[in-house]
């Protein structure tokens, strides 16, 4: 028989064996590969932000297609907008984010004059279809996402531009932008619709009437109405909406108007729009490129001030506080019955504020600067004491409770762009890399922002989990002028890896990227 001391040995012996092969020290025996494999099949590596590639693409067909995307985790399926001849939304199979596959299109022509947007949520797909002519009322039209059947059609306001969910599913938002026509002789309201899909698809359009008597104030602190005859309500004009992750709160932008608005869904209501106010292109961390004809890349100060005119905004919450980002695009009215738009070098500047006035716009420079004329004469003599251009190059933070700026990255993304090589010169003079796309993604704990930049085909990111102090990350390489941004969670993805997808107006493309 074996002596105690001898089986207490060999029995630690041998649990030291199986622990040294179970935990990959030592030997490299089939068991403790197997087991690792096993282990990492389990548990998969956390992924990494920093580390965005494409992994996938397909072309839709040419300018004009790929606008908007939006993507339905029960079928694995991509819709998009696509506007390239008669509008359509083509569906687009994913279940391999490598080799993404063309299935079929939905035609919209005989829902009216063509589709702007998309959302999806819990087997809906919503489409934002407006009407012809654009001043009438749009529709919002509900298909199956699986096999497209049409659900239901609910009217709302004039051209709807953007449509989305709440996160509970329960509510869809469009923002309705209400353009007028070309000879400004019709001017529909601005409103917000909101469809509440728990009650029959009951719709209710909210307008800005009810803030008529705040304009003074508002114009003020920056807010622009500034139609010719337009009341309050007409002139803002709904661009995109984001919604709090709680489902009670959106915001609205409106772009021309240089604001945002708040919205209460619990009563359905308007309850603040905050004025944006205006960059100072004078400082050093805003210096920008005002000219489109030196033939060179040369980022300075100017004394010129941006108008933020965001369109894309997205929410996120941070200790229980709701922040909303903003691409600041900027966008000028220019039509036939009413146009702001001008150059610097065709203005009289008053000389008591620009003392050098004979010599600062010089033409090929500060003198190439599109700029509105609606700002910046104060006392009506027709000489400019300010000048205000469209836009603000950046992306920005602000508090969705106050309308507090709490960041704003500056002429970073441009300095960005220009390291890249996809700084496009001949944008200076208007509203150069034009930031217009955003869209937030949650990635192993951190907030992590997309935002494309239409003019230099390229998508910054940024780890914006602090709101006050957003981290640049990378820059990603889309298609010709990104127009829809869409983050796809590890949850959601097709594949169990985050997916980040981005589509390009310019050349009809769709990226895939995944870290």
């Amino acid at each position: 028989m074996f002596a105690p001391s001898f089986i207490k040995r060999h029995t630690m012996l041998y649990l030291f064996v199986i622990v040294t092969l179970l935990t990959g020290s030592g030997c490299q025996g089939p068991l403790q590969k197997n087991t690792r494999h096993r282990l990492q099949a389990t548990h998969p590596p956390a992924e990494d932000s920093l580390s965005f590639q494409e992994v996938g693409q397909i072309a839709l067909g040419t300018e004009g297609a790929a606008e908007i995307t939006a993507y339905d985790p029960n079928t694995k399926r991509l819709f998009v907008v696509s506007n390239d001849g008669d509008s359509r939304i083509d569906v687009v199979d994913l279940q391999d984010p490598s080799n993404p596959q063309l299935l079929r299109a939905i035609e919209i022509a005989p829902y009216g004059g063509g589709a702007n947007s998309v959302a999806v949520s819990d087997g809906q797909l919503a489409v934002a279809v407006e009407a012809d002519p654009a001043q009438a009322p749009g529709l919002i039209v509900f298909f199956a996402t699986d096999d497209l059947h049409e659900v239901r059609t609910v009217p709302v306001g004039a051209l709807p531009d953007m449509v989305t969910f709440s996160p509970d599913g329960r509510y869809v938002l469009s923002a309705n932008e209400g353009q007028p026509s070309d000879d400004y002789a019709a001017d529909p309201l601005g409103t917000v619709s909101i469809i509440d899909l728990e009650n029959d698809y009951a719709v209710t359009t909210l307008d800005f009437s009810g803030s008529t008597d705040q304009k003074a104030a508002l114009e003020a602190s920056g807010l622009r109405v500034f139609g010719p005859k337009a009341s309050l309500a007409q002139d803002l004009e709904p661009e995109y909406i984001a919604v709090s992750e709680d489902s009670k709160y959106a915001w609205v932008s409106l772009q021309e108007n240089n604001a945002l608005a708040r919205i209460d869904l619990t009563t359905k209501s308007i309850n603040a729009i905050f004025p944006l106010g205006f960059k100072d292109y004078r400082l050093p961390e805003n210096a920008i490129d005002v000219s489109d004809r030196d033939d060179r890349i040369q980022l300075n100060p100017w004394p010129v001030l941006g108008m933020y005119q965001p369109d894309a905004v997205a929410t996120y919450e941070v200790d229980g506080v709701s922040y909303v980002v903003t691409a600041n695009e900027g966008d000028a009215r220019g039509y036939g019955g009413f146009s702001e738009e001008e150059r610097v070098d065709d203005l009289t500047l008053d000389t008591k504020a620009f003392p050098d006035a004979e010599t600062l716009p010089q033409k090929d420079q500060l003198g190439r600067l599109e700029i509105t004329t609606t700002l910046g004469d104060a006392d009506g003599d027709g000489a400019f004491e300010e000048l205000y251009s469209y836009g603000a190059r950046s992306f920005s933070i602000w508090n969705g409770t106050t309308g507090e700026q709490v960041y704003d990255s500056g002429n970073e993304l441009e300095r960005r762009a220009i390291e890249a090589r996809r700084y496009q010169d001949k944008r200076s003079d208007a509203k150069g890399v034009e930031p217009e796309g955003v869209v937030l993604g949650k990635i192993e704990g951190r907030t992590i922002a997309f935002i494309g930049l239409e003019r230099a085909s390229a998508v910054m990111v940024y780890d914006v989990t602090n709101p006050r102090q957003p981290r640049f990350l990378q820059t990603l390489l889309s298609g010709v002028e990104p127009e829809g941004l869409t983050f796809v969670s590890a949850a959601n993805s097709p594949n169990g890896k985050s997916l980040f997808i981005v589509s390009a107006e310019g050349d009809g493309t769709v990226k895939l990227f995944q870290p």
